[in-house]
């Protein structure tokens, strides 16, 4: 089976369309379209029915996926181990983090390893959405979450605090809440359970079964002009929300504590501009 059709082929199952596939790998509907039909005729057997919803594999399709996503990740550990060895400080480096820790923090580290090292190409990508190092998505990642894959080196970078806080303007107008009371009467802005399952039910320590939500979102930043726009109560980052003149803290003696984890993948713990992008994060985080 070739392997730049088993890539396509890939992308197909997992996008669910050709056009999908197509976005996805940069290239045009009709090559993804003739490297199917030339991996069907190799094969001789059909991959996908074509529904209304989407490619869908056959049984045959099935037994290809398998056997593509093993070639996918020999190719994919054959590229970092060759990235392993290369000492070169030039190049590109991909790290992946949430927004808030990209505005905060891990831009200055950018910066300084672009004055170290101005040959170093920096792909950051800022999502909750967390990016798979073994499939090469990134070389290093910012997690606020210890992944658990042996195959991944791990260093927790620090600890940080989250507090309640809500608009001045907010306050003004309902009142703190009293502890105890499920946040009664109150309006609260949450992560999407997807983000964060946790704040459906509980915000520092307190029940929220009595608030009524207005909001759900995916990324920290918004979660935090939420709060401050008026929108409602929020459990946000105490380094972030004390800096905004625009919310004050509620309950300064609750607090929720969470890690942030430094990751990479060990096949490229050797690769030069890697470990340069590694050392320059890990600087701007000194304190544990």
């Amino acid at each position: 089976m070739d392997w730049d059709n088993a890539r396509i082929f890939l992308s197909i199952s997992r996008a669910g369309t050709l056009r999908g596939a197509a976005a996805e790998l940069q290239i045009d509907q009709a090559t993804v379209g003739r490297r199917l039909a030339a991996m069907e005729q190799t094969l001789g057997a059909r991959l996908f029915l074509r529904t209304p919803s989407g490619y869908v594999a056959t049984p045959a399709g099935e037994l290809a996926v398998a056997a593509a996503e093993l070639m996918e990740r020999a190719a994919d550990q054959l590229q970092r181990e060759m990235q392993g060895i290369d000492n070169r400080l030039s190049g590109t480096v991909r790290v992946a983090t949430s927004d808030t820790m990209a505005v905060y923090f891990v831009v200055a580290a950018m910066q300084r390893l672009h004055t170290r090292h101005p040959d170093i190409r920096i792909v950051l990508s800022a999502s909750n959405q967390l990016a798979s190092l073994t499939r090469r998505e990134s070389d290093l990642a910012i997690r606020l979450v210890r992944p658990t894959d042996p195959d991944l080196i791990t260093r927790q970078l620090t600890k940080r605090q989250m507090g309640l806080y809500a608009a001045k303007t907010y306050l003004a107008e309902r009142g703190e809440p009293k502890a105890g009371t499920a946040l009664a009467g109150h309006d609260v802005v949450i992560y999407q359970p997807s983000v964060l399952a946790r704040q459906s039910e509980i915000l520092c320590g307190e029940a929220m079964a009595n608030a009524r939500v207005v909001m759900e979102v995916n990324t920290g930043l918004v979660l935090l002009e939420a709060a401050a726009n008026g929108l409602g109560i929020a459990e946000l980052p105490i380094h972030m929300a004390d800096t905004d003149a625009r919310l004050q803290r509620i309950w300064p003696e609750r607090s929720e504590s969470y890690g942030v984890w430094l990751v990479m993948h060990s096949d490229l713990a050797r690769t030069a501009r890697v470990r340069a992008a590694a050392d320059a994060i890990i600087e701007t985080f000194p304190d544990k």
